[in-house]
């Protein structure tokens, strides 16, 4: 039985047309972000999909102690709160630790927990207990069948609204691989599957004091994480990517944006028989 969860007014499945979870790495500042909020709008809208505004006031894992993290909690929030108004679309936000759930929960239609911080017990719990729909992020160092146990830890707070993403594994030093069985075996949990197209292409920390990447890959992972029916596809987007101020490497720009997601829409109406 595949679960729909409502996020929004928007209704995500496995089972349902694919929706889209898109936005910068971190707010690099207001203007910067509500202008790339209404341009991805303007992108996105045109493929009558769900589209989700994503979005971080803290990298709290960033691999230099100097690089920048964003504006913090409450600069970040109330930047969210106007994109919100601006652009009427829900966010989802990261959450790093406990205390922050019950504040990012008051502007977030949809808590994230960070891949390296998804056996959090004490984290998982407070962003279960805010009632908010919560998109828990496979770690890299984690076996999707694990993927259960950090379910049953939200579910414990007698929150059933979750979503999974998968974002790549571990391959030896600074790379990862995107084993696809993974997308199957948790669809078999029943919530909906989200698959994260730019942070599978990382190269963790391959710049020395940051992570490298490439983006033309992520489209081609995504091609194939979608035709097997999945419920969404979240990637980051910059409209100057060699200038992001985290993980530019493997952002989109709005060209290969467009491009992706048309193909995506299309695919994702073949395998699921949409008419």
């Amino acid at each position: 039985m595949q679960k729909t969860i409502t996020v929004g007014t928007y209704k995500i499945s496995n089972t349902r047309p694919i929706a889209f979870m898109a936005g910068p790495c971190v707010i690099e500042g207001e203007k910067h972000y509500l202008e790339t909020a209404s341009q991805l709008k303007n992108i996105l809208s045109r493929t009558h999909h769900p589209f989700i505004l994503k979005a971080s006031f803290d990298k709290a894992n960033r691999t230099s102690v100097e690089a920048y993290r964003g504006p913090g909690l409450c600069k970040g929030l109330e930047i969210l709160t106007k994109a919100k108004e601006k652009t009427h679309l829900p966010v989802v936000v990261d959450v790093h630790e406990p205390w922050q759930a019950e504040e990012a929960a008051q502007v977030a239609d949809v808590l994230q927990i960070p891949a390296f911080l998804c056996r959090q017990t004490d984290l998982l719990l407070a962003c279960a207990d805010t009632g908010k729909v919560i998109n828990v992020k496979k770690g890299q160092f984690l076996a999707p069948q694990a993927m259960e146990q950090v379910i049953k830890k939200i579910e414990s707070r007698g929150n059933y609204k979750i979503l999974l993403t998968e974002r790549g594994s571990c391959f030896g030093y600074g790379d990862l691989v995107v084993d696809m069985r993974s997308l199957e075996i948790m669809k078999q949990f029943g919530y909906p599957v989200i698959f994260d197209a730019t942070h599978s292409v990382q190269k963790p920390g391959a710049l020395g004091s940051a992570t490298g990447g490439n983006r033309k890959l992520a489209p081609v992972l995504a091609k194939a994480a979608v035709s097997l029916g999945i419920a969404g596809v979240f990637f980051e987007a910059h409209p100057h990517p060699e200038k992001a101020l985290s993980d530019g490497p493997n952002s989109l720009d709005f060209e290969l944006t467009t491009k992706m997601v048309r193909e995506l829409c299309a695919i994702d109406t073949v395998v699921k028989k949409f008419k």
